[in-house]
């Protein structure tokens, strides 16, 4: 794709918006400083200056991704919306991201590729562990006892959903001719209630 002119004042974020298209496009190997200056039309040397290196760039990708997963974790939900509501929201959006996007769901949680000490990507990450946070509060599972149990509860969804999504892109779940897994996670996650 030829570059597009660069004409307005927010080059930064006209670079992270080039590189998730590429990476929508080519996958991590097509993503470079080069092809993204190219996309957005400005010199080869702007998007270093803004972001350092490739790895400064793709920790700023990984943040908007961050921002991104989150919405997909929330999407469709009302203030109505009761804890069972949002436990199956949360974990289904968390899936359809990783297949929607998973060139950018790799890239957000690899340090090869962002550098998870910078401030913005954690403070994008930590707001969409909050969503996984939320509705483990009060879930009643077996391994639930103990003055610990919010924070095993959430690492045993995360665990749970993440694994599922990394072992779904990689096509280990595939049932049908359309190439998607043949169950979904809620379909095959335990029926968690909550307790009063």
């Amino acid at each position: 794709m030829e570059g597009k002119k660069y004409h307005h004042g927010d080059l930064k974020n006209a670079l992270v918006e080039a590189g998730l298209e590429i990476l929508e496009e080519s996958g991590l190997p097509g993503l470079s400083l080069r092809a993204i200056a190219t996309r957005v039309g400005v010199s080869h040397t702007a998007p270093k200056n803004h972001f350092g290196s490739l790895r400064g760039l793709m920790t700023a990708i990984g943040t908007e991704g961050f921002r991104r997963h989150s919405a997909f974790m929330r999407e469709g939900l009302t203030e109505a919306a009761t804890r069972a509501d949002r436990l199956d929201a949360a974990m289904s959006g968390y899936v359809r991201f990783a297949e929607a996007h998973p060139h950018l769901f790799e890239l957000m949680f690899s340090p090869l590729y962002c550098d998870l000490r910078d401030e913005t990507l954690g403070a994008a990450a930590r707001d969409s562990y909050a969503v996984l946070s939320e509705i483990s509060e009060g879930l009643d599972w077996p391994g639930a006892e103990g003055p610990d149990r919010q924070r095993r509860t959430e690492m045993m969804l995360w665990s749970l959903v993440h694994g599922y999504a990394q072992l779904a892109k990689a096509g280990q779940f595939v049932g049908g001719d359309d190439g998607r897994p043949a169950h979904s996670i809620l379909s095959v996650m335990p029926r968690f209630g909550y307790g009063g």
